[in-house]
């Protein structure tokens, strides 16, 4: 954003007797991002609009198209225009981003490269000492409020215990920053970055699976439709790397790096008695009503299966679980996650964006009238 506002890509424009501030052309952008090695081809740097599109980083300027078009069509940032969504995930990013750079800019930080078991860990730092360093440079009132930080940094993965294997205390355990904020990055990484190709080479969404008659020595799942194809589900928790790593530590990073173990293939075959397109979801008069469903997800996640895609629909529920309590159904449709529109994405994008938003899913969900 910086660089493009540098090069008077981004300026306030005029159309149709109407002046658009801070704005950029679709297609001159693309042309900008092949010229400086941002992107190979216009296809790559169509997807990277798209992708920062999808994470409300940018926005057509009237929002009359949900999708990039590599055409003269004005988009703006929405930092340029002040509807940039500053939900508490961000905010804590921020933070945690502001207190990185503060730290590795001074001298004698307690920042290091610190051995521990014959391991050595980079960015590192005793809980004690970044108590002490946060009360110190008033970025805190006191000890409980810097412990609180630094819980949430921990919980939205910017830091760690160094062996995952603690929350974040005022003590002498050592932690890292598992974000190195001064890396530079290159815009393509946002395609590899998510885990939406980690998801995909798994036939259900086992993050949305509960875990039925719960045992603390078992990690199976079972899916819920009641049919002859149903089968042990390897599952994992939420986001949880220690849980990957066979730790039944509760403590975890949110930090989308997600690596699942083989899955038996379950209910394969779709619920839907046929397709259905966004096409006839949309248009008027159809038998479809909009819901909007509020699931708080609990320890193991929120109890649903997505499937399919452009559109999505909802392959199993767990009746006992969250989004069955909140009303939802198998075979309504996907409408939106979190206040974004997803029926233009497939399953894999929406149980990305499902399993690295909040606890608490809020989605929009279009039903067939009976």
């Amino acid at each position: 954003r910086l660089r493009l506002h540098d090069g008077k890509l981004i300026k306030d424009r005029r159309y149709h007797l109407r002046t658009y501030p801070n704005c950029f052309v679709a297609k001159e952008l693309t042309d900008w991002l092949i010229d400086h090695k941002e992107a190979p081809d216009r296809e790559t740097g169509i997807r990277l609009m798209q992708k920062l599109m999808d994470h409300y980083i940018i926005h057509h300027v009237c929002d009359e198209h949900s999708d990039y078009k590599d055409a003269k069509l004005l988009y703006r940032f929405r930092k340029d225009d002040g509807t940039f969504p500053l939900s508490k995930d961000v905010k804590v990013f921020m933070r945690g981003q502001s207190l990185y750079e503060k730290l590795v800019s001074v001298e004698e930080s307690i920042l290091k490269v610190v051995e521990e078991n014959s391991v050595k860990y980079q960015r590192a730092f005793l809980g004690c000492e970044m108590i002490d360093w946060l009360v110190q440079e008033g970025e805190v009132e006191n000890r409980k409020e810097a412990v609180e930080l630094g819980r949430a940094l921990l919980e939205h993965g910017i830091i760690q215990h160094v062996s995952n294997r603690h929350h974040f205390f005022d003590s002498d355990i050592l932690y890292q920053f598992w974000i190195n904020f001064r890396r530079r990055r290159r815009l393509t990484e946002l395609l590899n970055e998510n885990s939406s190709r980690a998801l995909s080479e798994s036939p259900d969404s086992p993050f949305c699976l509960r875990k039925l008659n719960p045992d603390p020595g078992n990690t199976s799942f079972l899916s819920v439709q009641t049919n002859k194809e149903i089968k042990i589900v390897s599952a994992v928790r939420r986001s949880s790397i220690t849980s990957l790593a066979g730790n039944s530590n509760p403590y975890f990073s949110t930090t989308p790096m997600l690596v699942f173990p083989p899955v038996a293939e379950c209910n394969p075959k779709s619920v839907l008695k046929r397709p259905v397109t966004n096409e006839e979801l949309l248009s008027p008069g159809a038998p479809y009503i909009k819901k909007t469903l509020t699931i708080v997800g609990d320890a193991v996640g929120w109890g649903f299966v997505v499937r399919g895609g452009r559109p999505c629909h909802i392959q199993a529920v767990d009746p006992g679980g969250p989004a069955a309590a909140a009303g939802m159904k198998v075979c309504q449709f996907v409408f939106s996650v979190n206040g974004m529109y997803v029926l233009h994405l497939d399953y894999q994008t929406i149980s990305s964006l499902i399993m690295t938003g909040p606890r608490t899913l809020v989605m929009e969900v279009m039903e067939a009238i009976e």
